[in-house]
């Protein structure tokens, strides 16, 4: 992925933002009125697409590429 630009989808970029303020994914869930899983399913979308392992380094990623604000 080194030479393709990464797009996270809006609900992608909702969740980390979430995740950057120290909500659980089952808070996050409650806050978007989905499911803990849905949530979870997004962030490691986010995860792959970022070629990270954890959330915490998705979250530092992303905003250091610009992909969130």
């Amino acid at each position: 992925m080194a030479d393709e630009e990464i797009v996270l989808s809006a609900r992608e970029r909702q969740c980390l933002r979430w995740v950057e303020e120290g909500k659980t994914s089952w808070a996050i869930g409650v806050i978007l009125k989905v499911s803990e899983n849905t949530v979870n399913f997004h962030v490691k979308n986010a995860m792959r697409k970022l070629e990270t392992s954890t959330r915490i380094q998705c979250v530092v990623k992303a905003r250091r590429m610009r992909l969130i604000e």
